[in-house]
């Protein structure tokens, strides 16, 4: 059955009419607060202190109790009874049962130091003598975040954090996150007198801001909790200047001066030799070690292109506002840096020798060897075809590739790249996918001959999470390393650069995340999976053996109470042999007797592998489900983290999407579970997934019969340039052939475009294009534009409803009937 006949089918069959009720809303509407304090708490953080390992286990009443591990079974680290007798003796509230109210604490000289509930006091408990104290956090310096003054970007996210911020002023405090950009979003405001807490992570920077616009701290989170209190104080005085001047030689002898487009030697006697003129921009020298030669970085700039977005119903004006930013797309000019290499002695330059990187997306990670014979730089060729380093003779200017990756598809040097030159002993660290895996090559830094593989086999190098140079090995974060689990589980090993044996330091079937003890000889193991609850592990950091379990949570409550475990599966994708992983995602009040119909919910960007492995709650897939769908996310073919031939599935094909894979997924999935109803099927995506959803009614409308299309990078020459050129290469032919806009006449079934008109993130004429070709098209479809929303509609909650809406008329072939006038 298509979808000429669905609606009739459907208004025809009286299990379709009971759905779309207020009562399928109010269940979507409150899944999470149904379901989420049942779900098995995640574990906190670890505290090491006095000789072992301290952690709060959870309890089944919602307390916790404080215990302490070592080698063997974990303990009870004080008397729980005289700890709540003291709580009780001093009114601390609130706490539950005989579990301690305890979050976040800190072990020292035999004392816990603990935050009371209203994040208003530190407690401290001495252990010997039962010893109830307490300190303001106002007074207290333990847990408390030094006020960095000025606003600065956030760093890439490190462990999870939580934050607390109080406010001891007699005004009203605006909470902001400072994102790696130098952007801002606000979170919340904060009472006179109040606080306010939020999970984070470690490096994430937070302002607290008056109205009028007056700082009152910005806090960068450090450890497992902290605490910034609001206070007026002076910005940091400003770092004085180093006492070398810019440009100024290691041995203090020379100095380089760019000034009107001249480079000028300046020695220590004051004499100063001109060495000719620079086009474009001459940036700072890299000097050799030795004083003898220096590299000028001699940048063309790229194009100037810009993208401007209307904002048509400011908040705080009522004419529309006009933004305009930068924006390089696909087939612009590229910033080009290039080499020039001078002799310092001989006050001359020396002509650098053309070589295979004058045609560079980018040349960056600049830096000389250690004798000061070689300048390194790498290489990302226009097309991402090709990535080199390239060695520059600093005595001839001679240049050679010592590393050349140069595949028949693209080269991943944006997640699959790691470099590190090790100049102690001559050898480079490599990432590579040469042998159709992604792995690690230890290399001779002057033949480029590989010495040995680091790591080999048929699974993956996923992350590089430490090396250390003395002992000669490497911890690293892997995927599809068990034989019969699921490749995309993250499990971690320890490798060898000298050819020892590989040390696996987990294996238990699940998605793993680890952390290691201050003294580097325990691992704190946590893995989980979509349908069994998180398990925490103590691990010897030599073996990998486990000795404790320390937590292992449940989810019996939650499927008590209702609760549909996801549903892993895995199914043979176009070519009948490569596995197809997903999770089936059902209602709470799922009847294996009645037929649903079928939503997908697609993200198919070649970037990463998207469907969730840990165990979650499954957030909006389950608020979906909820009324009467299945919902299932799949990563098809042309995805990341398996081999390379998985991977170049997206070469130049971005279109393609995995659906060949995703399709065969659904129907052999429907073979064995009769209540997936592939006569009524639906898709929604956001951004690459707001391409893809639409993709599939352009490309496969004999399958899928609706979609929610938001945001969409619909034709890859209106996107941001590097993440399309690294996957589709240099503009050509298949770009305008794999268009959204190009295909638009071959619509078929329901469609629901979405876009924010301030996204900054893609441009939103890119939906605009598409809607100017489905009218010319004489195509029916709705469209959402959204004042004031940037990236991602389907992120706000009038943008979800009506994404509910429309999959209940189309798919369940009835009006919503969510309020006494639907």
């Amino acid at each position: 059955m298509r979808f000429s006949a669905l609606v009739l089918a459907a208004l025809a069959c009286p299990l379709a009419l009971a759905q779309g009720s207020q009562a399928d809303y109010d269940r979507a509407a409150s899944f999470n607060s149904r379901f989420g304090r049942l779900a098995p708490r995640a574990w906190l953080s670890p505290v090491w202190a006095d000789g072992g390992l301290f952690y709060l286990k959870p309890m089944p009443d919602g307390g916790s109790r404080l215990m302490k591990a070592g080698p063997g079974q974990p303990t009870e680290a004080l008397n729980h009874d005289a700890f709540l007798a003291a709580l009780r003796a001093q009114k601390v509230e609130p706490f539950q049962g005989d579990s301690l109210p305890l979050e976040v604490f800190e072990i020292e000289d035999g004392s816990v130091y603990f935050i009371t509930a209203t994040a208003q006091n530190i407690g401290q408990f001495r252990m010997s003598d039962s010893r109830l104290t307490w300190q303001p956090i106002t007074e207290s310096r333990r847990f408390r975040l030094p006020n960095l003054g000025r606003p600065q970007r956030s760093g890439n996210g490190g462990r999870a954090s939580t934050i607390r911020l109080v406010n001891p002023t007699q005004i009203e405090l605006k909470v902001f996150w400072l994102d790696g950009d130098g952007g801002e979003d606000q979170y919340g405001t904060i009472a006179p007198g109040g606080t306010w807490s939020s999970n984070t992570f470690v490096g994430h920077v937070w302002q607290l801001r008056a109205a009028n616009g007056t700082s009152w701290g910005v806090f960068r989170s450090q450890g497992a909790v902290d605490i910034g209190v609001a206070e007026r104080s002076a910005p940091p005085a400003p770092r004085p200047a180093p006492q070398r001047q810019a440009g100024a030689s290691p041995d203090g002898q020379h100095q380089v001066v760019l000034q009107e487009g001249r480079i000028k030697l300046r020695r220590d006697g004051g004499e100063e030799v001109d060495l000719g003129s620079g086009e474009g921009v001459l940036m700072p020298p890299f000097w050799s070690p030795d004083s003898a030669r220096f590299v000028l970085r001699q940048r063309t700039p790229g194009g100037d292109r810009q993208v401007t977005i209307v904002e048509s119903s400011p908040r705080d004006q009522l004419q529309p506002k006009t933004r305009i930013f930068d924006y390089l797309k696909p087939g612009d000019p590229v910033p080009i840096d290039l080499p020039r290499l001078f002799d310092a002695a001989a006050a001359k330059e020396i002509p650098v020798q053309p070589g295979p990187f004058t045609n560079p997306f980018r040349n960056d990670n600049w830096r000389w060897s250690a004798d000061g014979k070689t300048f390194w730089f790498r290489h990302v060729q226009r097309g991402h075809q090709a990535v080199r380093i390239m060695a520059i003779n600093g005595q001839t200017g001679a240049s050679t590739p010592t590393i050349n990756e140069e595949p028949k598809t693209f080269v991943d040097y944006a997640q699959k790249h790691y470099l590190e030159h090790l100049d102690e002993t001559g050898e480079i660290v490599w990432m590579s996918e040469r042998s159709g895996w992604n792995h690690l090559y230890l290399i001779d830094s002057a033949t480029g001959r590989v010495k040995r593989p680091i790591t080999q086999g048929d699974w993956v190098v996923r992350r590089v999470v430490s090396l250390d140079r003395e002992k000669r090995e490497m911890i690293l974060e892997v995927g599809g390393i068990q034989p019969g689990e699921d490749p995309y589980h993250a499990h971690f090993v320890r490798a060898s650069l000298d050819g020892k044996p590989l040390v696996r330091l987990t294996q238990s079937d699940g998605d793993h995340t680890i952390e290691f003890s201050p003294d580097g000889k325990w691992i704190i193991a946590r893995h989980s999976r979509m349908d069994s609850a998180p398990v925490t592990e103590l691990r010897d950091a030599q073996t990998g053996r486990i000795s404790a379990e320390l937590d292992r949570g449940s989810l019996s409550a939650l499927t008590e109470a209702g609760w549909q475990t996801p549903e892993r599966f895995a199914a043979p994708g176009r070519d009948g042999k490569t596995m197809i992983y997903g999770v089936i995602i059902r209602p709470s009040n799922f009847d294996p007797a009645k037929r649903y119909p079928v939503i997908e919910n697609i993200y198919a960007g070649p970037h990463a592998a998207h469907v969730p492995k840990s165990f979650s709650m499954g957030g909006g897939m389950n608020s979906l489900a909820e009324l009467g769908f299945i919902v299932v996310q799949i990563d098809g073919m042309g995805t990341s983290e398996r081999s390379k031939a998985f991977h170049d599935v997206a070469w130049q094909n971005i279109a393609d999407a995995g659906f060949p894979d995703r399709i065969a997924w659904m129907r052999a999935a429907a073979e064995t579970r009769p209540w997936m109803d592939l006569d009524r099927v639906g898709i929604y995506g956001t951004s690459a997934g707001g391409q893809n959803s639409l993709g599939a009614m352009l490309q496969h409308g004999d399958f899928y019969d609706a979609a929610v299309s938001d945001c969409g990078c619909h034709d890859n020459r209106m996107d941001k340039i590097w993440w399309n050129e690294l996957w589709m290469g240099e503009v050509g032919p298949h770009y305008e052939a794999q268009s959204n806009v190009t295909m638009a006449p071959n619509l078929k079934g329901a469609l629901l475009l979405m876009v924010g008109e301030v996204d900054t993130n893609v441009d939103p004429a890119s939906t605009m294009q598409v809607v100017d070709a489905l009218i010319r098209a004489d195509k029916d479809f709705d469209l959402i534009v959204a004042p004031n929303v940037g990236h991602g509609v389907l992120g706000t909650p009038y943008g979800r409803r009506r994404m509910y809406d429309f999959f209940v008329e189309k798919l369940h072939g009835v009006k919503p009937r969510w309020s006494a006038a639907g």
